[in-house]
């Protein structure tokens, strides 16, 4: 995934205006192939304390807040997710605002909301603190949030850090460069990657330097937007971008593996003869038809993604359930080959290259009809252009099969849009490294959704009364 910081002069108090602009920087951070934008303190108003302070009921908003169609429609979209940091309208009847980040899916849904819990002096006049950490989890990554003064805490990033957040999200208004090497610190001592989306222009506080960034963990600085020291012609619009791939929670990530599995006992079921309406890839067959099989559960959301596909195109299905001892075999194959390209690596190195592409065993979707790999296609049947062939390795298509990889065709990217919208929005998620693989009830699943536990757990198929080993024509 690639990340955007957005940094921008609003027009003060023209929210109107400020959400077109913020519109139209989602969609060109999508353009260069980013999945996240982030925007700055306050951007929606402008950071003015007694410009809000005099009208709020005009300037605080809620997160379904009309003036915000256009956010949320960009994000539609562009299949982009977007951190909006506004004044917020308080949650509870007679409540006081918060400062506030909302941050919409690619779907243009909330996916969270979060409150600034420490605020300054000056703040607290106009606004209540918040009380709820800031995190979600997108494109295989968990994130955390956080704003301004925040920083200033050291146990922020450090709860962060300890709830397995990879990359850390900050909106601000800061008025110098020197407050900046905060951020290099925090990627350095807890591991993160950190993205600042900062403010320019003067508010209320006195002006902001811009100078967004990113910081990898090793704490050094790798993108810079230009400093802000005086107006310039338009609104000096800048996005600094910075692909965070390797921050991605691959399958041989312990968390996944501490999730435990409450067995649900639902069947397997032939898809072939249980949805004939979904189209199987006719080079895909093994002698009793294993591949073929998923859970009842997972098949109904697959057809539920189906019915909301745009006129024109379907899912073509290609392989759902794996026997364990044939995905234990694709792993060891698969490892051994990177084993021989890379003789330095040790075992571990190994492991965790391997699961990029291939799910350990132990934990494997496929072993337990939870994850499908699939495709586009036309009603016809035609292939459409996804980028990549179905199964192309990080190392052969040059990182091409991640899901939100840069350097896609445009209408490689808008297909994996299509199937994503369609997918997410029946319950399934991705596997990041892999377009096609999408599942549900695993333990993937249940760290992507914040689930306690695994609804489906490895199954051998001639509990089903049947067994098999998938092959391939071609």
């Amino acid at each position: 995934m690639i990340i955007a910081a957005a940094q921008f002069a609003p027009v003060p108090g023209d929210i109107e205006a400020n959400a077109a602009r913020m519109a139209a920087l989602i969609g060109e951070a999508a353009s260069r192939g980013a999945g996240l934008v982030v925007f700055s303190e306050l951007a929606l108003t402008h950071y003015d304390l007694r410009l809000i302070a005099a009208d709020p009921d005009r300037l605080t908003v809620a997160p379904d807040d009309a003036r915000l169609t256009p956010v949320r429609d960009a994000c539609r979209a562009s299949g982009m997710a977007a951190v909006v940091n506004a004044a917020g309208r308080a949650v509870e009847p007679g409540g006081r605002p918060t400062i506030s980040s909302f941050v919409y899916g690619p779907d243009g849904a909330l996916l969270t909301r979060y409150d600034k819990i420490h605020v300054s002096d000056d703040e607290s006049e106009v606004f209540a603190p918040g009380s709820a950490e800031g995190r979600f989890f997108l494109g295989g990554i968990r994130f955390a949030l956080a704003t301004c003064f925040d920083n200033s805490f050291p146990e922020v990033p450090a709860r962060a850090a300890a709830d397995g957040c990879r990359v850390y999200l900050s909106s601000a208004f800061h008025d110098s460069a020197e407050r900046l090497a905060r951020y290099g610190e925090i990627a350095r001592e807890h591991g993160l990657l950190v993205v600042l989306a900062n403010g320019m222009e003067v508010g209320s506080p006195g002006p902001a330097c811009g100078l967004s960034g990113v910081w990898l963990p090793s704490g050094e600085r790798v993108a810079v937007a230009a400093e802000w020291t005086a107006p310039v012609p338009g609104d000096g619009a800048e996005l600094v971008v910075s692909d965070v791939r390797d921050r991605i929670t691959l399958m041989s990530d312990p968390a996944v593996a501490a999730i435990p599995v409450e067995e649900c006992g639902e069947p397997l079921v032939d898809v072939r003869s249980a949805a004939p309406g979904l189209l199987v890839a006719a080079n895909r067959h093994d002698e009793q038809g294993a591949f073929a099989h998923l859970r009842e559960g997972v098949l109904r959301r697959l057809l539920e993604a189906q019915r909301a596909l745009p006129d024109g195109l379907r899912l073509q299905f290609v392989e759902g359930y794996r026997p364990p001892d044939l995905q234990r075999c694709y792993f060891e194959e698969y490892a051994d080959e990177l084993r021989a390209a890379h003789p330095d690596w040790d075992g571990a190195r190994v492991h965790e290259a391997a699961s990029r592409y291939v799910s350990p065993p132990e934990i494997a979707p496929h072993s337990a009809g939870a994850a499908v790999d699939l495709t586009l296609v036309t009603a016809d049947g035609e292939e459409v252009d996804m980028g990549t062939p179905i199964n192309a390795s990080p190392e052969g298509s040059d990182g091409a099969c991640y899901t939100t990889a840069p350097g896609l065709s445009p209408a490689a990217r808008e297909h994996r849009r299509i199937v994503s919208a369609a997918l997410t929005g029946a319950g399934l998620v991705n596997y990041p490294t892999e377009w096609w693989h999408w599942s549900y009830g695993d333990r993937y699943w249940a760290v992507a959704t914040g689930a306690d536990r695994a609804l489906y757990g490895p199954k051998e198929l001639r509990e089903e009364g049947t067994n098999g080993v998938v092959t391939k024509d071609g």
